[in-house]
């Protein structure tokens, strides 16, 4: 079983490439971010051509995540928005349950806050946002399913995960802070799925449009797949999709994919 992870940066824009590496890659689940669409301007029959099932949670211009699946969820296990803040009117959470032969599979596309300028309301929300985050999934590891949390982090967890850490220093997304914050959401009892099975450097999701950041793999880590300690048995492999950055009109992220076992 595959379950993947794309920040597809606008996808009406990137809809061709959509395409063409779910029908490269087949994941039987893929968790979109940044989709900027709203739910019903979706371009969802172009993906149910392919024998998928959508779900969505979108926003006008910015933000919005989705859920593509080869078998439907559970009825009624779509949760659409993080708990915890009924005043957040930003699409970045949506979480659904599937249940398979190896028992419940619940997955949730993540679209975390970037947070930057610093020194700003935006900087605020994102960490007020990682603690929602880190409540919410402190609840569903009291269920003890398989569980991944999977998306675009917006975080570089190490030095190693930036090909220029030292760039990133006054950066949201390198930040002491939103370090500490993932790091305590691990600490719950999730497992980065990528370091699990690699420790290598230069190992990247994202690659800035500008500066030649692609050809000079000036790249750096932030989309990630977190484990419940359930998951993290069935895991067999993690890897990244490096060469669809490389696609016509690419999205500046790339997918990163968990085969479990069945």
């Amino acid at each position: 079983m595959l379950i993947a992870s794309w920040n597809i940066n606008g996808v009406k824009a990137r809809l061709d490439a959509l395409t063409a590496w779910l029908t490269e890659r087949r994941p039987d689940i893929a968790c979109l971010q940044e989709i900027k669409s709203v739910d019903e301007g979706f371009p969802r029959k172009a993906i149910e051509d392919l024998g998928y099932h959508v779900e969505t949670h979108g926003q006008k211009g910015f933000n919005g995540v989705a859920l593509l699946s080869l078998k439907a969820p559970e009825e009624g296990s779509v949760l659409r928005g993080l708990p915890g803040d009924e005043s957040d009117e930003q699409s970045r959470y949506i979480e659904a349950l599937w249940q398979t032969e190896a028992g419940p599979l619940r997955v949730a596309s993540i679209y975390l806050p970037n947070g930057n300028p610093l020194g700003t309301e935006k900087f605020d929300y994102k960490l007020a946002w990682m603690a929602r985050l880190e409540k919410h999934a402190a609840g569903l590891l009291e269920r003890e399913e398989r569980l991944i949390l999977a998306g675009d982090y917006n975080v570089i967890p190490e030095p190693t995960d930036a090909a220029k850490p030292d760039v990133w220093v006054n950066d949201a997304l390198f930040q002491p802070e939103s370090r500490g914050a993932l790091r305590r959401l691990i600490h719950l009892g999730l497992v980065d799925a990528l370091r699990e099975v690699d420790e290598s450097e230069a190992v990247y999701t994202f690659w800035d449009y500008q500066a030649g950041a692609w050809q000079k793999n000036n790249g750096i880590r932030i989309d990630h797949l977190l484990l419940s300690p359930e998951a993290r048995i069935a895991l067999r492999s993690v890897g990244i999709d490096k060469h669809v950055r490389g696609w016509e009109k690419p999205s500046d992220h790339v997918p990163i994919i968990a085969e479990l076992a069945e």
